[in-house]
């Protein structure tokens, strides 16, 4: 018997925005409403999913709170069902909403309607690619989340948000289409597209490699990897606040979740073929991106480019097929999620404000705004790894992931950590310290009591984490021990299968 409560965290956004189609925006009052409306809906949703953590068993590696119906067919089935890989991104997705929602409050002024039924179907979509275990539902979630955020870039963007928004709904889309050609092929292969179902069959070695260049083509843009990442500063710079924080936090989060929900569980062969591949791109992100971050004038786009380096600790992590490895790379991105949507949010502060994003605009910011500065602080600090932040456990156990399966991707990348406390300490310095001379900064208030509502729990959970990081690593812990299991047991098997055939 299930309470279908996954139905339920796919529902309650959607019939949210049906309640705000309803109200009129026509007068403030009406705004307001709706963005109550919003509000409430997000607040439920992460009520619901925290109902949906307590029935989950962590040490449980199989999937749980399983729902299904007849769908396209009955081999094509709109299935649900979460594991210790997804639940907790769906946590993080209906945490992080009402904190999009109330950062928008002020803010937004045009389309206030349109603005938040965008988000809220935008959440019902990220959702759904973490809980569909259907094939052919997780590519039309994955795809669907294009359009709400391609909307909220180009009419709610920046001067350049037509460009930046059609430069991030064409990267990622061609990218996908590689990916729809590898789901028919595995429907041909397996005759079902039911993801459990997939996970246990082995597909052909020659096949696999096919099969993993097209997911990696839609994974990579995703995350996103270079070289195909310079579609995210741009969407990152022209996206409102709300936008950029979702973008960081979790849409980027699908693509290392692609990697180890597909790429390495069902194509074992080719993900240690192509593991050396991985690492050199990683590494060249990692290192390259952060002296690109170096050169920036744009808060948003040098947080921008950090996290294109601190995706590059993910993927090299998830590929060194360790306990070590993997379990650093899911919590750097839980971890991520939290820091980078709080650093955006940190930048939307700051540009309510003075409205420029230029670094050069600001300076001796804490002696105005003291509450900020010590925000900042924090996630400045876990943006660079600081021990005693959720950025340090990540960073480390990749590093000592990558470390056990190549010392030289091990020691290249730990220059990337050098090189992020270079940039983002550059950043607070040139934002908060030194003299307060510019006129436009002197009358500049602190952190408000909204404001300081959406950045304390971000702050304490950044801390928490740091300190105390075993909820997390035990959320993930049993699946990734499966997941090793499997992959090292279909390994055996293609090792066997081979020397059978030389001899």
């Amino acid at each position: 018997m299930t309470d279908h409560l996954l139905l339920g965290l796919l529902v309650l956004p959607l019939a949210g925005a049906l309640f705000i189609l309803m109200v009129g925006d026509d007068t403030e009052a009406g705004r307001t409403n709706i963005r109550w409306i919003a509000l409430a809906a997000t607040v439920i949703t992460f009520l619901l999913s925290l109902v949906a953590w307590g029935r989950f068993d962590p040490a449980n590696p199989a999937f749980q709170l399983v729902e299904e119906w007849s769908w396209l067919s009955e081999t094509i089935r709109f299935k649900l069902g979460v594991d210790g890989f997804s639940m907790p991104f769906v946590l993080l997705t209906t945490f992080l909403m009402p904190f999009c929602i109330v950062a928008s409050w002020v803010n937004v002024e045009k389309r206030v309607k349109e603005y938040f039924i965008a988000f809220l179907v935008l959440e019902t979509l990220m959702i759904g690619v973490f809980a569909a275990l259907d094939l052919v539902a997780f590519y039309l979630f994955f795809e669907a989340g294009l359009i709400p955020m391609f909307l909220i870039i180009g009419i709610w963007g920046g001067k350049r948000r037509i460009y930046a928004s059609f430069k991030f709904f064409l990267y990622t889309l061609v990218g996908s289409l590689l990916m729809l050609l590898a789901v028919m092929a595995m429907y041909w292969d397996a005759g079902t597209t039911d993801i459990p179902t997939l996970l246990t069959h082995k597909f052909p070695h020659g096949m696999q490699f096919w099969l993993w260049l097209a997911f990696f083509a839609s994974f990579a843009v995703k995350m996103p990897m270079w070289p195909v990442h310079t579609w995210l500063p741009d969407a990152h710079v022209e996206a409102p606040t709300a936008g950029s924080v979702i973008l960081a936090a979790i849409l980027l989060k699908m693509g290392g979740y692609g990697f180890i929900r597909f790429s390495i569980p069902m194509f074992p062969d080719a993900s240690l073929y192509f593991a050396p591949f991985v690492f050199a791109l990683s590494v060249i992100a990692i290192v390259y991106t952060s002296l690109v971050a170096l050169m920036q004038e744009d808060i948003k786009k040098l947080i921008a480019y950090s996290s294109v380096a601190h995706m590059g600790f993910v993927t090299m992590g998830l590929f060194t097929l360790t306990q070590q490895g993997i379990q650093g790379a899911m919590f750097q991105m839980v971890s991520h999620g939290i820091v980078s949507g709080a650093l955006f949010l940190c930048v939307g502060v700051v540009y309510d404000r003075l409205h420029t994003r230029e670094i050069a605009a600001y300076g001796g910011l804490a002696a105005r705004m003291p509450l900020y500065a010590v925000a900042m602080m924090v996630f400045t600090m876990a943006n660079v790894g600081l021990p005693g932040t959720s950025g340090f456990v990540g960073e480390f156990l990749t590093l000592l992931g990558a470390f056990r399966s190549n010392t030289w991707v091990a020691f290249f990348a730990t220059t990337g950590v050098i090189l992020s406390a270079a940039y983002a300490l550059w950043l607070y310095a040139r934002v908060l310290f030194g003299p307060l001379e510019k006129p436009a900064l002197m009358q500049m208030p602190d952190l408000s009591a909204r404001e300081v509502a959406v950045l304390l729990p971000l702050i304490l959970l950044t801390v928490y984490y740091g300190v105390h990081p075993a909820p997390v690593l035990d959320a993930f812990a049993a699946s990734t021990e499966a997941l090793l299991k499997g992959t090292q047991a279909a390994l055996g098997a293609a090792a066997q299968t081979a020397s059978l055939v030389a001899h």
